[in-house]
């Protein structure tokens, strides 16, 4: 197979993240056999820095001609400045929106080797493997925004249409379907009507899949729920701003928020992929990184947009293995008394992957 990719760096760590992804990318092509060519763009910080905005025309132009994004992270204090009018985060905000990608889908299960390395016991940790689904496009974050007076009054509106939430719900309740045929609906029903909108949408869909065991649970109790009961979730879909929070408390069963990827699609085969990490700016250059979201990412990314399924579990198997011979960065290294214990470089992990595919 021959493939396109655009490859987004961003900022930070997202370009040490995304240099391991194509080096996991080329070992996968040299071993199964196809030919990936890789298309550079800018976005985010050092957009803003060259071309004054975070998603340069010609950024997505590259896209368009691509089959799949691969996406590392953008932002950090340089550019974190009240009232500008460029953000970073508009770079990847205008991807969702331009591509009309609107189901993020984010795996989250817990590894054991690294369970006691999580802050929860041991025993909580058996058996969790869920599947987030996040509306991407609608909601808060895409909502409207205005300030008052010298800026005094400012306010953001969740807006959601039926047609929204019944494509996300139908990403999910397809996803139950293959997996073990639960469904849990995230919301805020007692408070807000976008919610009372989301629950009734999920509820008619359900006819439609007599199969899959839906549970609808307010974000404040599903915060509690997903560190009590983990292991009793199986697929959960929420809002974009709900889904955004609730799975980077996930990142904790993990083991860390580098160890997560993610997964943006739309009605097509193409898509974006980057980890749910941001840009680390404290470590960033140094080495440090945890590349393993970004890898999984690159996995889901052979998976959905490239159907090569073969590939994705041999590299999902690969990050397994390296975990298992004992291969930590800083984020997920062993702490003994206190102190963080030994660990290894971006580079010294990435190798520990390329190894096992």
């Amino acid at each position: 197979m021959k493939a396109n990719i655009a490859v987004l760096s961003g900022d930070g760590i997202g370009v040490e993240v995304t240099g391991a992804s194509i080096e996991v990318l080329n070992k996968v092509a040299g071993k199964f056999g196809h030919e990936f060519a890789y298309h550079e763009g800018l976005v985010g910080g050092i957009a803003i820095d060259q071309t004054g905005t975070a998603l340069p025309d010609a950024t997505i132009r590259v896209c368009e001609a691509t089959d799949a994004i691969l996406f590392g992270a953008v932002g950090g204090p340089k550019w974190d400045i009240v009232g500008a009018k460029a953000r970073p985060e508009q770079g990847i905000l205008g991807l969702r929106k331009h591509f009309d990608l609107f189901a993020n889908l984010r795996p989250v299960k817990a590894y054991p080797a690294l369970s006691q390395y999580t802050p929860l016991r041991e025993d909580l940790l058996t058996g969790v493997d869920m599947l987030f689904v996040r509306e991407l496009t609608g909601g808060i974050y895409f909502g409207a925004r205005q300030e008052q007076g010298d800026g005094d009054v400012a306010y953001d509106t969740e807006i959601y249409s039926v047609p929204e939430v019944e494509r996300v719900a139908q990403v999910a309740f397809r996803a139950a379907q293959g997996r073990r045929k639960k469904l849990a609906s995230i919301d805020k029903f007692n408070i807000l009507a976008s919610s009372r909108l989301w629950r009734s949408t999920v509820i008619k869909m359900q006819a439609d899949y007599p199969d899959v065991e839906v549970e609808h649970i307010l974000i404040d109790a599903a915060t509690m729920h997903l560190l009590t009961r983990p292991s009793s979730f199986d697929v959960l879909v929420a809002s974009n701003m709900f889904g955004d929070i609730i799975t980077d408390e996930a990142s904790v069963l993990a083991g860390s928020l580098g160890m997560l990827p993610s997964a943006s699609l739309g009605a097509s085969k193409f898509g974006l992929y980057e980890p749910i990490h941001g840009t680390a700016p404290d470590i960033a250059g140094q080495g440090k990184a945890n590349p393993t979201g970004s890898i999984l990412s690159t996995a889901m990314l052979l998976r959905f947009s490239l159907g090569l399924n073969d590939e994705a579990d041999a590299v999902e198997r690969a990050v397994d293995a390296a975990l298992a011979s004992g291969a930590r960065t800083a984020d997920i290294a062993p702490r003994i008394n206190g102190q963080r214990g030994a660990f290894v470089s971006t580079s010294e992990y990435t190798a520990a992957v390329l190894a096992g595919i």
